[in-house]
């Protein structure tokens, strides 16, 4: 039988959970998009420069998904990991 150390702590983040939704929700918007044949980079990045949601289509819920997150986050996000710094 392993022995366990029960020494080492998991620690459990709200902010990787709420990246993971937000990574989840874009892939989402970015599939719906695709799939009705827009380039979904180009319409994401207008969605994020005006906050119209008119660049998103309404197609598997796409729209309403994407205003569910924060933009202000979201690009947070995009810059860290483009430019991968730690948070």
């Amino acid at each position: 039988m392993a022995e366990k150390n029960i020494d080492n702590t998991q620690t459990f983040s709200f902010e990787n959970i709420r990246d993971m939704g937000m990574r989840s929700t874009l892939r989402v918007v970015y599939d719906a998009l695709k799939e009705k044949g827009y380039n979904p980079i180009s319409q994401i990045v207008g969605y994020i420069l005006s906050e119209d949601p008119t660049y998103i289509t309404t197609h598997n819920n796409a729209r309403a998904l994407i205003r569910k997150i924060d933009r202000d986050e979201l690009l947070k996000e995009l810059v860290t990991e483009y430019l991968r710094i730690g948070k």
